[in-house]
């Protein structure tokens, strides 16, 4: 199931792009020269000035909550709390709001880590900054359920959900979002903060929503990032399928997928159709988390037109490369938070009294009875997307323990609201939706950029554009489409031919060396320790944050790369340095080094190359 805002395997990727951003836009606010160099590892010379807690630069306070707040079954919740005062006058305070759910906020945005700090102390101007772990996340008694972390296989959902319900116990119906939000407003009342300002990134935005909506006396304004429309259909995800052939076509607007596909959302919709109920739900999960990769997606369009027309090697070496739980831990992401609250939210087509042993065959019934187009143009067994199979399992909430967010009016306060257009799973139309029921709502829609906007725009105008408006109030401008880290990959060798002279054996060459460097994009630059993808024909290629390590590396058989490429500048675009070795049976073979962008050297003797 593919949920709100289930985090990809991105930490050091989003880590860099908050260092960038916040060196870039702090040097911008000074009228410094632009940061250059090695944008990886550059950190800023900006400190908090704040008592330190447990060796971090930042207050930390601990708010206990009760596990039921009716009182009906016993036991407290430690709410992990972190905080940076604002420098100088304050100007509001401003809770930032993590996604999933099953992100500690805390954890996710770890305001103790400098770069952090200033990014969001950039974005927020003489804010004070909240961030806290909500329950049964990071430091707030995370919640563990070891079934829910490995693979499940398609039929097992119901059953691992229910056993997971089984070892939290009793407390299984106290993680909704209604619980979350009351959690929130104790955390304020603890803090002392009459009234305050809420960022929630994806699920964190629902939640920021269902807050405002029980609390709207105490919020100041919202800034919502990839917005979660109040309606979503969790249950089958029908919001995702039908806008998923739309948010495609844009990863290849204006032209960028012209050496690989003319209709990449053809290719997607003919391949899954074809492959059908295990297989094509699996991969459409897949693509998902295409919004939050970028170079997992530079490697669909012509992985998938190659499937289209028979060749399934590239589309399945790209699906490695899909490392979603990547490096990740409870701590990351609590796998089974995520269920509890997905689960005791709701709504399923099954009322509370139905048994999970016939709630299988209500969801068969009500996907039936789905309207046409409601899937957009997949089968049936696209409904497997959502979180209805998986839900089967969980028990309902007694009446006893049932809570619910008040459906009291939002608030009319000011709003900024951000969407990618390249989101696939909380799509621009829910946005467009959610923001025009706020009189003072703003809406920037961000081409080029997917899922969580404000950690993954490279062009820094959404970043730009909420600082403005928390200064002034300006209603921000439109935003020009953002350069791609790794640009969408042209179409993969195919079959090569027995002998290739030095000009065709550079072009495989190349392929091959940028195929590499979008799977470095893909897994290096989106973990914190080293990963090792298998070439298409055979070799490896080891990747790191600094760069990869091709062993006799293939797209095409009968062509190996060998040797190591240096990330020399995160971009975008991403450039690399260092040599290659060509070799294998139908390969001219020699040396070539790559410099701004090209290959060139010696291959069969012969000098190629600019």
């Amino acid at each position: 199931m593919s949920g709100t805002g289930r985090p990809a395997g991105r930490i050091a990727l989003a880590a860099s792009i908050c260092a960038v951003a916040a060196a870039t836009l702090a040097a911008a606010a000074s009228g410094a020269p632009g940061i250059r160099g090695n944008l990886l590892f550059r950190h800023l010379a900006m400190r908090s000035r704040v008592a330190a807690c447990d060796g971090k630069p930042v207050f930390c306070s601990t708010v206990n909550v009760p596990l039921d707040r009716t009182g009906v079954v016993p036991g407290a919740i430690p709410i992990h709390v972190e905080m940076i005062p604002a420098p100088g006058t304050p100007r509001g305070v401003v809770f930032l709001v993590a996604g999933g759910p099953g992100q500690g906020s805390a954890h996710t945005f770890d305001l103790s880590d400098p770069d952090e700090a200033s990014y969001f102390r950039f974005l927020f101007p003489n804010y004070t900054l909240v961030a806290y772990d909500d329950r049964g996340t990071g430091a707030s008694n995370v919640l563990d359920c070891p079934a829910l972390d490995g693979a499940i296989f398609a039929g097992d959902e119901a059953e691992v959900a229910a056993s997971c319900a089984a070892q939290l116990g009793p407390g299984t119906p106290f993680y909704s979002t209604a619980d979350h939000a009351a959690d929130l407003d104790a955390v304020r009342q603890a803090l002392g903060f009459p009234r305050i300002a809420l960022m929630g990134v994806s699920y964190g935005m629902r939640l920021a929503l269902a807050y405002a909506s029980a609390y709207p006396q105490h919020v100041e304004r919202l800034v919502l990032d990839s917005i979660v429309p109040p309606n979503k259909d969790s249950a089958f995800e029908t919001d995702t399928l039908k806008a998923m052939p739309g948010t495609l076509a844009q990863y290849c607007a204006g032209g960028l997928c012209a050496g690989a596909t003319k209709d990449f959302a053809g290719d997607v919709v003919a391949v899954v159709n074809k492959l059908g109920a295990v297989q094509g739900a699996a991969i459409l999960e897949s693509i998902v988390d295409a919004d939050l990769n970028p170079g997992f997606a530079a490697e669909l369009p012509a992985a998938f037109h190659a499937a289209r027309a028979g060749d399934m090697r590239p589309i399945f070496h790209a699906l490695t490369l899909d490392v979603s739980d990547l490096g990740s831990t409870p701590a990351d992401f609590s796998e089974a938070l995520y269920v509890a609250t997905v689960c005791d939210d709701g709504p399923f087509p099954w009322s509370p009294t139905t048994t999970p042993s016939d709630r299988l065959d209500v969801i068969r019934r009500a996907i039936a009875a789905l309207p046409a187009g409601a899937l957009g143009p997949f089968g049936i067994w696209a409904a497997a997307l959502g979180s209805a199979e998986t839900c089967a399992g969980w028990p309902s909430p007694t009446p006893t323990h049932d809570i619910t967010v008040p459906a009291g009016p939002l608030p009319d306060v000011p709003v900024l609201g951000f969407s990618g257009n390249l989101d696939l799973r909380t799509p621009t139309a829910g946005a467009t939706q959610l923001m025009a029921q706020f009189p003072q709502g703003h809406l920037v829609v961000v081409p080029g950029v997917g899922h969580s906007v404000l950690t993954a725009d490279p062009s820094l105008c959404a970043q730009t554009a909420l600082r403005n408006w928390i200064l002034s109030g300006a209603a921000p401008g439109s935003c020009e489409r953002a350069k791609p880290y790794v640009p969408p990959l042209t179409s993969f060798p195919g079959k090569l031919a027995k002998h290739l002279n030095p000009a065709q054996t550079l072009s495989v060459a190349t392929k091959t060396v940028r195929e590499a460097e979008a799977a470095w994009l893909a897994t290096g630059a989106m973990a914190d320790s080293a990963h090792t993808v298998n070439g298409m024909y055979g070799g490896r290629a080891v990747t790191t944050e600094n760069g990869v390590t091709l062993t006799n590396y293939t797209t095409a058989a009968g062509l190996t790369v060998s040797g190591k490429l240096t990330m020399h500048d995160f971009g975008p675009p991403v450039s690399f340095t260092g040599s290659v070795k060509v070799g294998g049976s139908a390969a001219a073979h020699g040396t070539l080094t790559l410099d701004h962008g090209s290959l060139r050297g010696r291959l069969g003797n012969r000098k190629v190359g600019g």
